[in-house]
C-alpha cells in the first residue's frame, strides 16, 4: 500500500494505492474517486449498537466503507474529510490515540475504532462529551478544520475550546477561565482546556464554531 496526502493544509485529501488483496477502511463520506474495478463492502461501525453509538455520540457515521483490491495490479482510492483542513497520518503499534468527534477519516484493518466517556469537561469545552479511541497496530487518517499543529506536553499545556483535535489517553482534561473573570468574559477567551501529564496532542488553528461565530451576524 502506498499513501499520499496532497493539497495541504487548506484542502488536503489522500490518495491510497492498494496492492492486489490490500484493503483500507473509511467513513462512508470520505471517497471521492476510486477505480471502477475496486470491491467495496459497507458495513455498520464496529457492529448496530456501537455504530449508533458513534454516530449520535462521537459524530462518525453510522457506516464505514471497504475498499478492497480484488485485481492484480495496483489500484487507487482517493479519500477526503467532510470539511477543509489538513489531514495526518500516524502509524499505531499496539497504542491508542484519542480523537475529537469528526476527526476520523481512514484506516488500515488492523485498527479497531471504540468510544469512551470523555467527561463533562470535553463536552463543555466543545470537543465532545464522547471521544472516538484508535487502537491496535495499523495505519491511523485523521484531519480537522484548518492546520494542525502537535505539541508535546511536559506537565501542563492549554488549548483554546473546539481546538483540540486528537490526544494520547493518558493525558487529563481540564476546564477553566482563560484568565481572571474580568479578563476570561471581555477579552473573548472565556473558557479554555488545560491539558494535564506527558504525552503529545494535536491542535487544529482553525475551528467550525469560531466560523459559525463569525458568519451568524453577516448572514
Amino acid at each position: 500500500m502506498k499513501t499520499t496526502i496532497e493539497g495541504a493544509p487548506s484542502f488536503a485529501y489522500l490518495h491510497v494505492d492498494l496492492d492486489s488483496g490490500e484493503s483500507v477502511v473509511a467513513e462512508s463520506d470520505a471517497m471521492s474517486s476510486m477505480s471502477a474495478d475496486l470491491a467495496l463492502k459497507a458495513s455498520f461501525n464496529g457492529g448496530l449498537f456501537s455504530g449508533l453509538a458513534k454516530k449520535f455520540l462521537a459524530g462518525e457515521t453510522l457506516f464505514v466503507n471497504t475498499f478492497t483490491n480484488t485485481t492484480n495490479a495496483p489500484r487507487r482510492v482517493t479519500l477526503v474529510q467532510t470539511t477543509p483542513g489538513n489531514m495526518r497520518e500516524v502509524q499505531l503499534n499496539g497504542e491508542t490515540i484519542c480523537l475529537q468527534p469528526g476527526a476520523y477519516v481512514a484506516s488500515t484493518p488492523g485498527l479497531k475504532l471504540g468510544l469512551r466517556w470523555a467527561g463533562f469537561v470535553s463536552g463543555i469545552a466543545r470537543e465532545g462529551f464522547f471521544k472516538l479511541t484508535v487502537s491496535g497496530t495499523g495505519t491511523l487518517w485523521y484531519g480537522a478544520y484548518g492546520e494542525l499543529l502537535e505539541r508535546q506536553v511536559e506537565g501542563e499545556y492549554i488549548v483554546d475550546t473546539s481546538h483540540l483535535v486528537a490526544y494520547e489517553p493518558q493525558l487529563k482534561l481540564k476546564l477553566q477561565l482563560a484568565g481572571g473573570i474580568f479578563s476570561s468574559l471581555f477579552g473573548g477567551e472565556g473558557f479554555v482546556t488545560r491539558v494535564e501529564g506527558r504525552g503529545k496532542v494535536v491542535i487544529q488553528t482553525r475551528s467550525l464554531s469560531g466560523l459559525a461565530s463569525w458568519l451568524n451576524p453577516r448572514i
